[in-house]
Protein backbone atom coordinates (compact mmCIF):
# COMPACT_ATOMS: atom_id res chain seq x y z
CA UNK A 1 0.00 0.00 0.00
CA UNK A 2 0.89 4.05 -0.12
CA UNK A 3 0.06 7.13 1.36
CA UNK A 4 -1.54 9.89 0.20
CA UNK A 5 0.40 13.15 -0.06
CA UNK A 6 -1.05 16.58 0.66
CA UNK A 7 1.12 19.92 0.57
CA UNK A 8 3.51 19.00 3.52
CA UNK A 9 4.30 15.73 4.59
CA UNK A 10 5.94 14.31 7.28
CA UNK A 11 6.52 10.31 6.97
CA UNK A 12 8.11 7.61 9.60
CA UNK A 13 8.18 3.69 9.33
CA UNK A 14 5.86 2.35 11.13
CA UNK A 15 8.34 -0.06 11.89
CA UNK A 16 10.62 2.80 13.68
CA UNK A 17 7.77 4.06 15.44
CA UNK A 18 7.36 0.62 16.61
CA UNK A 19 11.23 0.54 18.36
CA UNK A 20 11.36 4.05 19.09
CA UNK A 21 8.07 6.01 19.98
CA UNK A 22 7.72 5.99 23.40
CA UNK A 23 4.64 3.31 24.10
CA UNK A 24 4.96 2.11 21.14
CA UNK A 25 2.82 2.07 17.36
CA UNK A 26 -0.32 1.84 20.03
CA UNK A 27 0.86 4.92 22.07
CA UNK A 28 1.08 6.84 18.80
CA UNK A 29 -2.36 5.58 17.18
CA UNK A 30 -3.65 6.63 20.98
CA UNK A 31 -1.72 10.21 20.93
CA UNK A 32 -2.62 11.02 17.31
CA UNK A 33 -6.65 9.65 17.86
CA UNK A 34 -7.90 12.81 17.12
CA UNK A 35 -5.98 13.66 14.30
CA UNK A 36 -6.73 10.16 12.46
CA UNK A 37 -8.25 10.82 9.22
CA UNK A 38 -7.63 14.63 9.13
CA UNK A 39 -3.98 15.03 9.30
CA UNK A 40 -2.69 12.02 10.01
CA UNK A 41 -3.41 8.95 8.17
CA UNK A 42 -1.50 5.27 7.85
CA UNK A 43 -1.12 2.22 5.57
CA UNK A 44 0.68 -0.91 7.00
CA UNK A 45 4.41 0.64 6.48
CA UNK A 46 3.93 4.38 6.66
CA UNK A 47 2.76 6.94 9.18
CA UNK A 48 1.82 10.33 7.84
CA UNK A 49 0.98 13.45 9.42
CA UNK A 50 1.05 16.94 7.92
CA UNK A 51 0.63 20.73 7.16
CA UNK A 52 -0.01 23.67 4.94
CA UNK A 53 2.76 25.36 6.33
CA UNK A 54 7.01 24.54 6.90
CA UNK A 55 6.79 26.23 10.37
CA UNK A 56 4.41 23.70 11.56
CA UNK A 57 6.90 20.72 10.19
CA UNK A 58 9.14 21.89 12.06
CA UNK A 59 7.22 21.66 14.91
CA UNK A 60 6.89 17.98 13.97
CA UNK A 61 10.50 17.43 13.57
CA UNK A 62 11.50 18.82 17.07
CA UNK A 63 8.56 17.12 18.48
CA UNK A 64 9.40 13.49 16.96
CA UNK A 65 13.15 14.63 17.89
CA UNK A 66 12.43 15.08 21.49
CA UNK A 67 10.78 11.10 21.42
CA UNK A 68 14.29 9.54 20.80
CA UNK A 69 14.09 9.85 16.32
CA UNK A 70 16.98 11.37 14.72
CA UNK A 71 15.89 13.22 11.89
CA UNK A 72 18.35 13.58 9.55
CA UNK A 73 23.00 12.04 9.11
CA UNK A 74 25.53 12.69 6.97
CA UNK A 75 26.28 10.82 4.15
CA UNK A 76 29.44 10.78 1.92
CA UNK A 77 29.36 14.62 2.96
CA UNK A 78 25.55 15.01 2.26
CA UNK A 79 22.35 15.41 4.71
CA UNK A 80 19.59 12.93 4.37
CA UNK A 81 16.93 11.47 6.36
CA UNK A 82 17.01 9.39 8.54
CA UNK A 83 14.34 8.26 10.77
CA UNK A 84 11.65 10.54 9.49
CA UNK A 85 11.16 12.33 6.09
CA UNK A 86 9.38 15.60 5.42
CA UNK A 87 8.04 14.71 1.19
CA UNK A 88 6.47 18.20 -0.55
CA UNK A 89 5.29 17.05 -3.23
CA UNK A 90 4.52 20.03 -5.13
CA UNK A 91 7.68 22.19 -3.82
CA UNK A 92 9.99 20.21 -3.69
CA UNK A 93 8.77 17.45 -5.91
CA UNK A 94 9.36 14.59 -3.52
CA UNK A 95 11.45 14.55 0.01
CA UNK A 96 13.13 17.60 0.97
CA UNK A 97 16.37 16.01 1.38
CA UNK A 98 17.51 12.28 0.29
CA UNK A 99 15.65 9.69 1.42
CA UNK A 100 16.89 5.95 1.37
CA UNK A 101 13.59 4.69 2.35
CA UNK A 102 10.57 6.51 0.59
CA UNK A 103 9.61 6.29 -3.02
CA UNK A 104 7.20 8.70 -4.16
CA UNK A 105 4.46 8.51 -7.16
CA UNK A 106 4.06 10.89 -9.02
CA UNK A 107 0.92 10.54 -10.80
CA UNK A 108 -0.82 8.78 -7.67
CA UNK A 109 0.78 11.62 -5.41
CA UNK A 110 1.77 8.88 -2.80
CA UNK A 111 4.58 7.64 -0.83
CA UNK A 112 5.34 3.89 -0.29
CA UNK A 113 8.33 2.45 1.42
CA UNK A 114 11.01 1.12 -0.62
CA UNK A 115 11.09 -2.53 -1.38
CA UNK A 116 7.25 -3.10 -0.83
CA UNK A 117 4.74 -2.24 -3.83
CA UNK A 118 2.96 0.95 -4.05
CA UNK A 119 -0.23 -0.94 -4.26
CA UNK A 120 -3.42 0.66 -3.21
CA UNK A 121 -3.64 4.39 -1.77
CA UNK A 122 -4.88 5.31 1.65
CA UNK A 123 -5.98 8.49 2.51
CA UNK A 124 -7.92 10.53 5.15
CA UNK A 125 -11.05 9.65 3.59
CA UNK A 126 -9.66 5.81 4.16
CA UNK A 127 -10.67 6.09 8.25
CA UNK A 128 -13.60 6.30 9.75
CA UNK A 129 -14.46 8.59 12.23
CA UNK A 130 -13.95 6.09 15.58
CA UNK A 131 -10.93 4.80 13.68
CA UNK A 132 -7.92 3.08 14.17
Amino acid sequence: MAISLEFNDFVVPISLIREKYPGGWEQCLADHRDDIGGRVWYDEHLFRDGAMGADYIEALIEEWSERGFQATEMVDGQEVWKDMCVVSLFFAGGPTLPCAWIGVDHEQACAYLLGQPAGDVIGPDSFEPDDP
